[in-house]
């Protein structure tokens, strides 16, 4: 299941980068990242009041909090400069330097979270980082 909701997430996700390069022409990055995440925000909280788990927020520990709460903040960071560089660039261009974030994310979870970095992990990461240059230049 894990497989299929990831690939969902994929096909949404490329849907987001077509959708806001068309949205995006004429109005202000800051903007429509503001309406973007506001529409976000409802679809969210529609879904926690529709599967009735809004009764574990008093659950959730301090610690879990700070980590939600900077995850947020690096969401919103990424979302601004996400909307700045699809504004000014092409999207063909801007949403494979976006994918990166996968190098950086096997990268940080080996450092932080302490996973297993592969053979197959690194040639993973060459090849995705090979291809993004490719594909940018």
């Amino acid at each position: 299941m894990w497989f299929v909701l990831a690939l969902l997430s994929a096909i949404f996700a490329a849907l987001t980068s077509i959708l806001a390069k068309v949205g995006i022409e004429g109005v202000n990055s800051n903007l429509a990242t503001a309406i973007r995440t506001v529409v976000v925000v409802v679809m969210a909280w529609g879904m926690v009041f529709l599967t009735n788990a809004q009764n574990g927020i008093a659950e959730i520990s301090k610690r879990s909090w700070l980590f939600l709460v900077l995850s947020g903040l690096a969401t919103g960071v990424s979302w601004l400069c996400y909307y700045k560089a699809l504004q000014l660039g092409d999207a063909s261009k801007v949403v494979p330097i976006d994918k990166l974030s996968v190098v950086i994310t096997l990268i940080l979870a080996f450092v932080f979270l302490h996973e297993q970095f592969t053979t197959k992990s690194l040639i993973g990461c060459i090849l995705i980082g090979i291809g993004t240059m490719v594909m940018v230049l």
